[in-house]
Parts: structure tokens; C-alpha cells; sequence
């Protein structure tokens, strides 16, 4: 098992590759529709994306983090 002090890069990794890998498909195909080559274009996708979203994940997920222990309140 990977150790608890990699928690944040491996959320980070997990986070980013699931919604690029599913955002990526929905744009691709809203863009293109299914074509031939439409596989190779949603990988093309969804690298790009992946390579932006996981830094961006990894430094704005604590903030957002933050923000929404401050909005959200437990009732005890």
C-alpha cells in the first residue's frame, strides 16, 4: 500500500485522470460527434486535459477543501 503521507498527490492523481478521462469523452463528443477517429481524438483529449487538471487539482483541492469545512456546518 502507498503510504499515508502520499494521500494528497495520489486524491490528486485519482481526482484529475477520473474527471479529465470523463470531461474530455462529453467535449469530444460534443465537438466532433462520433466519427472515425473519434477514440484517437478523445485520447488526444484526455492527456491534454490530465496533464492540466492534476496540478491544478493538487493546489486548489486544499483550498476548496477550506472553503467548504466553512460553509458546511455539522449539527452535533
Amino acid at each position: 500500500m502507498i503510504s499515508p503521507k502520499y494521500r494528497r498527490l495520489v486524491f490528486a492523481f485519482f481526482m484529475s485522470m477520473f474527471m479529465s478521462f470523463i470531461m474530455s469523452l462529453v467535449i469530444t463528443f460534443i465537438n466532433l460527434g462520433i466519427v472515425d477517429n473519434f477514440f484517437i481524438k478523445w485520447m488526444e483529449a484526455f492527456i491534454k486535459a490530465f496533464i492540466c487538471a492534476f496540478p491544478i487539482v493538487f493546489f486548489v483541492a486544499p483550498a476548496v477543501n477550506k472553503l467548504t469545512n466553512r460553509l458546511v456546518r455539522e449539527n452535533h
